[in-house]
């Protein structure tokens, strides 16, 4: 924790000096498909303020919430490339249909138990380069994550373990998720993001893949669906700071700068900021008579044995697919994990 605040202070202390006329500041557009009022749009809106911040004044950040600029969570990583917007504030996950690859830049599921090591696994060797490859084959380049942690599985019916998701009909992000839950017996229904929560009001879906405790709580959720997972396991989609890549490069190293230690602060405070939120979500849903199925290890290595068979099939996809499954496997393995 010490480096991590040397780092972030020199970096602070380095764009801090730079002296820019407000008049001059350029403006990028970012689009996150969080709301405004959720923990995350808050952390969002910090980092807005960060950036003006430690760049003297010379870039300003325009934040725009729930996909409201292209509609889709799925295609604001589109609208960033094409230039529509200059950056992506989704998560790689949503864009498995371009390349498997982005499932291993985004939620490794099955893999880690808590953000700190996902956000030390871009320090392994090879792997900075390996997603750096990924992300400038279609024009845009990765500055950082913000992992808030595992997400709760939100259900109108009791799922306590691995049996009772027989049948389970969810909303399941696009990916690899879809095929874990599948060979478990559950009825995965790929939706956006956005047509959660109608979905769930209507009884579309039996329960939903959505977000954190802390998140899903703050949205009304389990106003009706009254059963939940938690502590969460299945999935910890680290949420990325993506850029045009010829936006990136017209910005001066102290802007760079600026946005690379913007995203480290988002990231750990989202990290720390959702456990807080989640403990205290975890007392409200109590008293609100929701029930939180605390899988067991031996249910908990079950799902972890269906990702790595995913894993398998999942590395077939693509070139780069193979390399971070690769490196995340031997990262995982010479720290424990595996």
């Amino acid at each position: 924790m010490l480096k991590l605040i040397t780092k972030i202070t020199a970096a602070i202390a380095v764009v801090s000096i730079a002296l820019f006329s407000s008049a001059n500041a350029k403006t990028l557009k970012i689009e996150t498909h969080f709301t405004a009022s959720s923990p995350n749009g808050e952390v969002a809106a910090q980092f807005a303020k960060n950036v003006e911040k430690f760049s003297g004044g010379s870039l300003k950040v325009q934040m725009f919430y729930s996909s409201s600029v292209t509609g889709k969570s799925a295609e604001v990583f589109n609208s960033a490339q094409t230039g529509i917007i200059d950056c992506d504030m989704t998560g790689a996950g949503y864009q498995t249909g371009k390349n498997a690859a982005f499932q291993f830049a985004g939620d490794v599921m099955g893999g880690y138990d808590n953000p700190y090591q996902q956000y030390d696994f871009l320090k392994f060797p090879g792997a900075q380069e390996a997603v750096d490859a990924l992300y400038n084959k279609y024009g845009m380049t990765l500055i950082g994550w913000w992992i808030p942690g595992h997400e709760s599985l939100i259900s109108s019916k009791p799922i306590p373990d691995v049996a009772s998701i027989k049948d389970f009909k969810f909303r399941s992000p696009p990916g690899m998720e879809s095929m874990i839950f599948t060979a478990l017996g559950a009825k995965p229904i790929v939706m956006d993001f956005g047509e959660v929560p109608t979905a769930l009001q209507t009884g579309l879906i039996d329960g939903a893949d959505y977000s954190s405790l802390a998140t899903n709580y703050a949205g009304g959720h389990y106003e009706q669906n009254k059963y939940a997972t938690y502590p969460g396991f299945h999935s910890m989609p680290a949420d990325h700071l993506a850029c045009n890549t010829k936006v990136w490069n017209k910005l001066k190293p102290h802007e760079r700068g600026a946005m690379k230690a913007g995203i480290e602060i988002a990231g750990r405070t989202i990290t720390s900021l959702v456990e807080r939120k989640n403990a205290e979500a975890v007392k409200a849903l109590k008293e609100m008579g929701v029930t939180l199925h605390d899988w067991s290890r031996e249910d908990r290595l079950k799902f972890r044995n269906a990702a790595l068979g995913a894993w398998e099939e999942w590395r077939k996809k693509s070139p780069e697919a193979n390399a971070l499954i690769d490196i995340h496997t031997a990262y995982m393995k010479a720290n424990g994990i595996l």
